[in-house]
């Protein structure tokens, strides 16, 4: 009944670190991710999205990243926003993509951070803002991204 506990043995069983059903793993998966753990929520969302001991289904797949990316499962939040973005899972919804892309962006993803920069830059999802596309692109220019660093360059010198 603890619910770490049966995301641990959901993934000692899933790499064969145990005896046992490798099977199992996606039922422990499941009860832990029942019981409110956002990694077993995301993990069971990629195995449906991958068809990975399960049937594939993007549909259960963007159901899952939305649990964990609800608590605040940064992974997650970029897999449901590219979920809304290509319609693939989930109806397409630009604004839906905007929203979980930049609460990714607030927790550190690199890619996230370009992508929502992209949005604001070209009012797709979100009001255009060239402001908050540079902010952006300068976070992710900060972690390393080189075509960030030149968008944000190029932004800024346009009037």
């Amino acid at each position: 009944g603890n619910p770490l506990a049966e995301f641990n043995y959901a993934m000692m069983l899933k790499r064969e670190e145990i005896p046992g059903d490798k099977a199992d793993w996606r039922e422990w998966l499941r009860k832990s991710a029942d019981h409110g753990v956002m990694n077993a929520a995301y993990l069971l969302g990629v195995a449906y999205e991958n068809g990975d001991g399960l049937p594939r289904s993007q549909t259960d797949a963007t159901h899952w990243f939305q649990v964990a990316a609800a608590k605040g499962h940064v992974q997650a939040q970029v897999s449901l926003a590219t979920q809304y973005y290509l319609g693939r899972g989930a109806p397409q919804d630009d604004a839906q993509a905007a929203h979980w892309y930049e609460k990714a962006a607030e927790g550190g993803d690199v890619g996230a951070q370009y992508l929502i920069a992209s949005m604001y830059e070209h009012g797709q999802g979100v009001a255009a803002d060239r402001a908050q596309a540079i902010s952006w692109y300068a976070a992710a220019a900060r972690q390393g991204d080189k075509v960030a660093t030149i968008k944000a360059q190029t932004l800024a010198k346009e009037k």
